[in-house]
């Protein structure tokens, strides 16, 4: 059955990273509450990148540094937290909300500078968030503990009051809660993931299927189609039906998606070497989910988990170690535009290691960039590098908000 209850706030002292790391000295920079702007008539977007030791916010149009948060030790990741203001830091303790100081008209709460909150959701082993309908969703591969809330609710400045489930069993897994309330989990334990069970808003059992070896990732296209990667296909789940898509490979793993929630076409990784200590594959997937069908497009390029974006008209986007954004026609599969942005690359052996990587927002493709300490903003529309971001720091991950 679904709980509900509230958190208390956590303190400024939270567990992050691949090892536990203090962040009280982050606290005194912490701001719920202060005076309004004089004009606030505006969205105010920002880029957050992690880096070594903390997490920089720039201004999403110049890429300027707003604020280098600090204090922040071990590998870290970065999601939206779906409120359009706040990022979520993962670690081994906790999803923590990063505050980026941005605001608009309607916000309850502002703050001077960019800062960690005491905004905390315990979590073993924090893993992917993902956010629909206004609704947030955590889940921690740990304990299999699915944490769900209002998105809209950070806004308070507090621990928004959550939902929870429990998997029956802990695995690296996700969630997604639909606009009627049902939950779509992952299945799997500690050796291995098998596919998905949906739950009704009781959190009672409506739908399951287990031809689903590897399960991994998700993406919500149109109709509310959710779909998971499998390592021969995907699951796709609409109107309470789940359906398996098969891959034209015997092993053909989509573990990667990119999902518009207008489309209903989802862009997909694509790797056939179950024996590769490090794939680096060429083509790409395309999954349509209004007629079940599978296509592949052949990039000329590999590309790694971290190229995958979708434009404002719901082209598929990827970003090649070529160095170029190969932008692709979902309709016709294929190849309509090459845009150079960065020095050609070769992916580090470990997933951890930083590598350039795509975050597209409000028709602007961002693409980070190692080897020069730097990030770039292209105009989808003209296809042109619109501002450049020198950063004191090496960029690993790349997110961002819409103020």
């Amino acid at each position: 059955m679904k709980t509900t209850h509230s958190y208390r706030t956590l303190g400024a002292v939270v567990a992050l990273g691949t090892s536990v790391a203090l962040l009280a000295a982050c606290a005194s920079d912490t701001t719920t509450e202060s005076a309004a702007p004089e004009s606030n008539s505006a969205a105010t977007p920002r880029i957050a990148t992690s880096y070594d030791g903390g997490v920089l916010i720039l201004d999403a149009k110049t890429l300027e540094t707003v604020e280098d948060v600090t204090g922040i030790e071990g590998f870290t990741r970065v999601n939206p937290a779906g409120d359009g203001r706040h990022v979520f830091i993962s670690g081994s303790g906790a999803f923590t909300a990063l505050d980026t100081g941005t605001w608009t008209e309607d916000s309850k709460f502002y703050t001077s500078t960019p800062a960690l909150t005491d905004i905390a959701f315990d979590a073993t082993t924090p893993g992917h968030v993902v956010r629909h309908d206004g609704k947030t969703v955590l889940f921690d591969d740990g304990t299999g503990l699915v944490q769900t809330f209002e998105s809209a609710a950070l806004l308070d400045g507090s621990t928004p009051e959550v939902e929870t489930y429990t998997t029956p069993e802990a695995h690296h897994g996700v969630a997604v809660e639909l606009s009627d309330g049902s939950l779509v989990t992952t299945v799997g334990n500690e050796d291995e993931r098998t596919g998905i069970v949906v739950l009704d808003a009781d959190r009672n059992e409506i739908a399951r299927n287990e031809d689903c070896p590897g399960v991994h990732g998700e993406a919500v296209a149109a109709n509310e189609t959710v779909v998971v990667g499998c390592e021969d296909g995907v699951l796709l789940y609409r109107d309470g039906a789940i359906t398996k898509v098969q891959s034209p490979d015997p092993y053909g793993r989509i573990g990667n998606q990119a999902g518009d929630e207008d489309s209903p076409v989802l862009l997909g990784d694509y790797k056939v070497d179950p024996d590769a200590e490090l794939e680096r594959p060429t083509r790409v997937s395309l999954i349509d989910t209004a007629t079940n069908q599978l296509s592949l497009v052949e990039l000329g390029t590999s590309y790694t988990f971290r190229s995958l974006g979708r434009g404002p008209d719901g082209e598929a986007i990827v970003l090649g170690t070529d160095g170029a954004l190969h932008v692709i026609d979902v309709d016709t599969k294929a190849v309509t535009r090459t845009i150079p942005v960065v020095d050609a690359w070769e992916e580090p052996a470990k997933w951890q290691e930083p590598r350039p990587a795509l975050f597209v927002q409000n028709g602007t493709a961002y693409v980070s960039d190692p080897a020069e300490n730097a990030v770039h903003a292209v105009d989808l529309a003209t296809g042109t590098i619109s501002a450049t971001g020198q950063l004191d720091h090496t960029p690993n991950e790349l997110t961002g908000v819409t103020g």
